[in-house]
């Protein structure tokens, strides 16, 4: 049997936190080695590759953790593609209204 996520890891509250603001940078630095898959999902939906792991690895020590895993990983890639078209409707804008100015 696996150990417990908090008992595994030296400072678990920051790798927590790490993992669901910055999937990309946290995985690069405590992921490990990674196949294609991994890269393949590091890539298109970090949050969904973190909920993934945090299943298969702690699922028996920690279902709770893993089901607020799957919460943050929906939550977090839907965020994640309307912030970027909220960002580029604002650019267009900004674009716009620099023409009308000038």
């Amino acid at each position: 049997m696996q150990p417990d996520f908090f008992q595994a890891h030296h400072y678990p509250v920051l790798l927590l936190i790490g993992l669901a603001v910055f999937p990309r940078i946290t995985l690069l630095f405590v992921g490990g080695p990674f196949g294609v898959f991994h890269w393949l999902g590091w890539l298109i939906a970090p949050h969904l590759l973190v909920a993934i792991l945090a299943t298969t690895h702690y699922w028996d020590t920690n279902p709770v953790l893993c089901v607020i895993a799957w919460f943050v990983a929906f939550a977090g890639t839907g965020g994640e593609s309307r912030a970027a078209r909220r960002g580029w409707r604002w650019r267009g804008r900004r674009r716009e209204a620099a023409v009308v100015v000038a």
